[in-house]
């Protein structure tokens, strides 16, 4: 069999670990990366690239994506690959594809619309899932999670009585069946329903099908008021599961900004009495998700219809009015995508201004006319928690990109995470230096999900590589213009093969589906 070589000379080398940049050329031969040599090692006859100008990295690795469906479109979805994204973990905030009960199969397909394209779910467990979109093939690689959401909805619908022993043992089985089919671990959205009425010890009782060498990621139940004890019940969960792993730390709410150092001297304490624990952010102060968070947990249980007769009662809308107009604000929530994309880029004082409705009024209208299929982007978080976060050395990155497929104005993080990271936050900021902040976006995230065989530039890895311009590189979407390239990415390979050439995709569905290599 021919073998191909290339040789990539001319660049800096950050090599995932987060030593300092070095000159350096690297043999990729076929997949893999064959050697990495001081420059001028090499034979001249090799064919080579030339990088000069540029950092070499590893691919980077998107630890917090929700571009589960992306295999499933129609076409291909570049949003992650343009930002030099090679892998992504899939699944999070318990939203995972599968598994499908038949009783509960209208249920699951309503719940997923809310965050989800429209999909046409013929699977049932994770074997079947996985067959799918193998077939389908995928943009980057992808390492999917066991969502508990959708776990609990195959077991019990959309209801917020707690499982029965029946229920759970079925948990259980699905739960056991999609880490036999390659995933990676169980992850939980505990302020999504049904999750939210989820019990420590029902998760506990799923963290124990881990083993003790699983790993549980979560959305905590609060991240505002109650950050510290939510931050102490993933703890105790993942202590059963065998590693934790906090989604998106943050610290939401004007009165609770400054708080996050307490959050972090928490984690800190539990990895001093021997606990696995990380986190990802992403690098934006507004955050994104379903328009029905804003809503009391339990106005969301059973079906969608019965929620949208539910909202349509006065009594029920005064119940809610009660409940949230006094701590909400309205001008920090932003239409970011509705099925019938009417009211994106707007906020919801804009709206409300506009038709002459209360607020919440306008809320559950636009929630009632789209049926429930309408996401936001909500501006609550602050720059120096923020930092802090990003500062922290067990901080690795995600982009928390809604799903692909659903247009509108998406949170500019599905176009700009990685970007941003290496342009605002690194060479603008000085928050981390350029080694460190590859190392987060590389080594660190393929060491904690356990990714097989790469986020590091060394021999016998597989070449999934980013060359870019560390001088230039940036995010360019914004809130009003999120779906904007962003700029400084000029190579990415992915498997040995160039997907991704001055800037422009040219490449097929490259990547893989990875299994845990333990």
């Amino acid at each position: 069999m021919t073998r191909t070589e290339l040789l990539l000379t001319g660049a800096r080398l950050a090599d995932g670990t987060g030593s300092p940049l070095r000159p350096a050329d690297v043999l990729v031969r076929d997949d893999r990366i064959a050697a990495v040599e001081p420059p001028g090692t090499f034979p001249a006859d090799l064919p080579r690239r030339d990088l000069t100008g540029l950092v070499l990295a590893p691919g980077f690795i998107d630890v917090h994506s929700h571009a589960d469906n992306a295999p499933l479109l129609p076409y291909d979805d570049t949003t992650k690959i343009h930002q030099g994204v090679t892998t992504e973990v899939v699944g999070n905030c318990g939203f995972s594809l599968a598994p499908r009960s038949h009783q509960h199969h209208d249920t699951l397909a309503g719940h997923l619309q809310r965050l989800f394209p429209s999909l046409e779910i013929t699977w049932t467990g994770f074997h079947e899932l996985f067959a799918a979109t193998d077939a389908a093939g995928y943009v980057t690689n992808h390492c999917p999670l066991v969502g508990h959401g959708t776990l609990r909805i195959a077991a019990t619908g959309m209801t917020d009585a707690a499982p029965d022993d029946d229920a759970r043992r079925a948990m259980r089985a699905a739960l056991e069946e999609g880490m036999t089919a390659g995933a990676f671990g169980l992850s939980s959205g505990l302020i999504y329903p049904p999750a939210t009425f989820a019990t420590t010890d029902e998760l506990i009782d799923l963290a124990t099908v881990l083993g003790g060498h699983g790993r549980y990621v979560t959305h905590v139940r609060d991240e505002g008021d109650r950050l510290l004890d939510s931050i102490g019940e993933a703890l105790r969960i993942g202590a059963v599961a065998g590693q934790t792993h906090v989604s998106h730390l943050k610290v939401t709410g004007t009165r609770n900004w400054g708080s996050l150092r307490a959050a972090l001297d928490e984690l800190d304490r539990a990895r001093q009495r021997g606990q696995q624990v990380h986190q990802d952010v992403y690098p934006y102060t507004a955050s994104s998700t379903t328009l029905t968070a804003v809503l009391p947990a339990h106005h969301l249980t059973g079906s969608t219809d019965e929620v949208l007769t539910r909202l349509t009662d006065p009594a029920v809308r005064d119940e809610i009015a009660a409940a949230i107009a006094d701590t909400t604000r309205w001008d920090r929530i932003l239409l970011a995508g509705t099925a019938s994309h009417r009211h994106e880029g707007r906020t919801l004082a804009e709206i409300a201004d506009d038709t002459g409705s209360d607020p919440v009024d306008a809320l559950i209208d636009v929630l009632v006319s789209e049926r429930l299929r309408a996401t936001m982007i909500h501006f609550s978080m602050h720059e120096d928690d923020l930092a802090l976060a990003l500062a922290d050395p067990h901080t690795t990155i995600g982009s928390d990109g809604l799903p692909p497929g659903t247009g509108g104005t998406p949170h500019p993080r599905l176009t700009g995470t990685f970007p941003r990271v290496l342009g605002r936050w690194t060479r603008d900021r000085g928050v981390l230096t350029l080694p460190e902040a590859v190392h987060r976006m590389t080594g660190l995230p393929a060491q904690v999900f356990d990714v097989p065989d790469r986020g590091l530039i060394a021999p016998g890895k597989v070449a999934d590589l980013v060359a870019f311009d560390p001088a230039t590189v940036r995010d360019r979407g914004d809130y009003q213009d999120p779906m904007q390239q962003p700029e400084g990415i000029t190579w990415v390979c992915l498997g040995g093969r160039t997907v991704v050439d001055d800037g422009r995709y040219v490449g097929s569905r490259s990547g893989t589906r990875l299994t845990p290599r333990s």
